[in-house]
C-alpha cells in the first residue's frame, strides 16, 4: 500500500484556452470530466503540460477549483507547486494546501542547480511547511541536475509526507536504486510515457502522462495486464502505443498533445507565447499517426 494512492494514471492535464490566450474554463470543466471517464485516477493541474510559467497564481487557483468542480471527487487532483527558490516553492505549497488540492508536484530546483545538500535543505523545507503528500519531480533535461537515489532515499525515511517521485529520467538503473533504496510504500511514477513499461517492470506505481490526454482507458490497461501477470498482453499494447507517445514530443510539450485534442473536437489548440502552435504539415504527421494507432486498437478489439 501507497503512503498516498494516486492511482495508476495521472493525467499531467493541459490548460485549455482560446484565441486571446485567455484560459477557457468551459473546457477546463469539459476536458477534466472526459478524462476521468477515460483511465484518469488523478490530474496533476498547472503543471509543465498545462503551461505553468505562463500562469499567475489567481489563474492557478482557479484552475484548481474549476477542476475540483469538475470531478466531484472521483479523481485526485495534485497541484505543481515547485520553485527553484525555496521561499516560493514554500509559499506555494502553503497555498495549494488552502487550495484543497490533495497533493502537491514539487520539481527540482531548475537554472541554479544546486547540490545534493541543497536539495535535501530544500525539499525539507517544503515538508516541513505542509500536511500535503509530495511527489519529487526529477527531470533533468529541464532543471540541469537530477534527483540522486541515495537523496531520494532519504527524504523518503525522513518524512512521511514525500510519497512518490516522477521520474522522467531514462537511466532504469537510478529507477533500481530507488526502488531498492527507498521504503516500500514510496510510490514511483515514470514521467515519460514510452518508459511507463520499463519501469513498470522495476516497481513503479504508474505514470504521469500525457498520451492519456488520448489514450487515457489503453494506458491504464497496459499497467493492469503488466500487474495481473500478462506481460505479453502489456507489451503488445506499449508497441502500438509507441509510436504516439514519440509523436506527443515532436514539438515542445504541450503543443502537440493540444493540436491533437483540437483534432478529437475536445479543446482548442492554442498555447501562449513563446510556445506557438504546430504549422499544418506537422499536424498531418500527428494526425495521421493518432489515426493509425486508433485503427490498429480498433482492429485489436
Amino acid at each position: 500500500m501507497t503512503r498516498f494512492d494516486c492511482g495508476e494514471v495521472i493525467t499531467a492535464m493541459v490548460t485549455p484556452m482560446n484565441s486571446k490566450g485567455e484560459i477557457d474554463y468551459d473546457n477546463v470543466e469539459k476536458l477534466a470530466k472526459h478524462l476521468i471517464e477515460n483511465g484518469s485516477d488523478a490530474l496533476l493541474v498547472a503543471g509543465t503540460t498545462g503551461e505553468s510559467p505562463t500562469l499567475t497564481n489567481d489563474e492557478e487557483r482557479e484552475l484548481v477549483s474549476t477542476v475540483k468542480r469538475a470531478v466531484s471527487g472521483k479523481a485526485k487532483i495534485i497541484l505543481s507547486a515547485g520553485s527553484n527558490c525555496t521561499k516560493t516553492a514554500v509559499n506555494f505549497s502553503k497555498n495549494a494546501q488552502k487550495e484543497e488540492a490533495d497533493a502537491i508536484l514539487s520539481v527540482v530546483p531548475y537554472y541554479n542547480k544546486p547540490n545534493q545538500v541543497g536539495l535535501i535543505e530544500h525539499y525539507s523545507s517544503i515538508a516541513k511547511a505542509t500536511d500535503l503528500p509530495i511527489i519529487l519531480y526529477n527531470i533533468p533535461s529541464r532543471t540541469g541536475i537530477s534527483l540522486e537515489p541515495s537523496t531520494v532515499a532519504y527524504l523518503a525515511s525522513t518524512f512521511e509526507n514525500i510519497v512518490g517521485i516522477k521520474q522522467s529520467f531514462g537511466d532504469m538503473d537510478k529507477v533500481t536504486e530507488i526502488r531498492s533504496l527507498c521504503p516500500d510504500n514510496f510510490a514511483i511514477y515514470s514521467g515519460d510515457d514510452s518508459l511507463t513499461l520499463p519501469m513498470l517492470s522495476l516497481g513503479a506505481r504508474g505514470v504521469i502522462s500525457v498520451a492519456s490526454h488520448l489514450f487515457g482507458k489503453e494506458i491504464k490497461s497496459m499497467i493492469r495486464n503488466f500487474k495481473s501477470g500478462d506481460v505479453l498482453a502489456a507489451r503488445n499494447m506499449h508497441k502500438k502505443l509507441y509510436p504516439v507517445f514519440r509523436q506527443l514530443f515532436m514539438a515542445p510539450n504541450p503543443i502537440p498533445v493540444k493540436a491533437a485534442l483540437q483534432y478529437k473536437g475536445l479543446i482548442e489548440e492554442y498555447v501562449r507565447r513563446p510556445l506557438v502552435p504546430l504549422n499544418e504539415d506537422e499536424k498531418i504527421v500527428l494526425f495521421r499517426i493518432i489515426d493509425q494507432v486508433k485503427k490498429e486498437l480498433d482492429e485489436g478489439e
